[in-house]
């Protein structure tokens, strides 16, 4: 009985090969390298409008409170701005991250993997084998990028330490890696329904979207 490849994680000074933590095999080619938009991380992935909005609610709900006291026009503007000054720090920091992280992350589709080299403070590979992919599905956004999301078959997982913040948003138990805010997305699919479909002998089939049930890997992509 054959036993599927399970997904590893390599840490690593230098790169053989970018974006790899070593040298292809033989019979391994590269199809395809890319990076997230940080902009798209900030937004799908760090969640930093949503995190703006809410200190902008706040910002609002206390200078109509101070107002409604009756506190000088000063005082309610200066409550309003506090709330907004502190909630800039986590949405700065959170900005600044995904910019981090997108500069030192990039994605690898090979015909026989995926590798997702990431990492602000350690850098680390994951590779993902195809034969523990069980479904592969994409999502397109309004500002022409995409993410790409991948179901890992049980009993394989990957950690959701590791790999965050290229994982589905709250999908901690059972993390899903995603390659996010790429760019010309369905080109990308394209290319891993191809591999996927040459890797399982399986024909491509129509695209899904990411919230599609889970199915063997050619069927969520084309």
């Amino acid at each position: 009985m054959t036993t599927a490849p399970r997904p590893t994680y390599a840490e690593h000074d230098g790169e053989p090969v970018p974006g790899l933590p070593g040298a292809l095999p033989a019979g391994e080619a590269i199809l395809w390298q890319g990076a997230p938009d940080w902009r798209g991380l900030s937004r799908r992935a760090l969640h930093v409008r949503g995190i703006a909005f809410y200190f902008a609610i706040l910002a609002a709900w206390r200078g109509a409170l101070l107002a409604a006291d009756g506190a000088p026009a000063i005082e309610v503007v200066e409550g309003a701005l506090f709330l907004l000054a502190l909630g800039a720090v986590p949405v700065a920091l959170l900005a600044g991250f995904a910019w981090l992280s997108a500069r030192s992350t990039l994605y690898t589709i090979t015909n026989r993997r995926i590798v997702v080299r990431t990492g602000v403070a350690l850098e680390v590979s994951v590779n993902i084998p195809f034969a523990v992919i069980g479904n592969a599905a994409i999502a397109k956004h309004g500002d022409g990028t995409g993410d790409i999301v991948l179901q890992v078959m049980p009993p394989h997982r990957v950690s959701w330490f590791a790999l965050w913040p290229h994982t589905r948003s709250f999908r901690v138990m059972r993390p899903q890696p995603t390659l996010r805010a790429v760019a010309a997305p369905d080109a990308v699919a394209q290319t891993l329904a191809r591999a996927l479909a040459a890797s399982a002998a399986m024909p491509v089939r129509p695209l899904a979207g990411a919230d599609a049930p889970a199915r063997r890997p050619a069927e969520a992509l084309a």
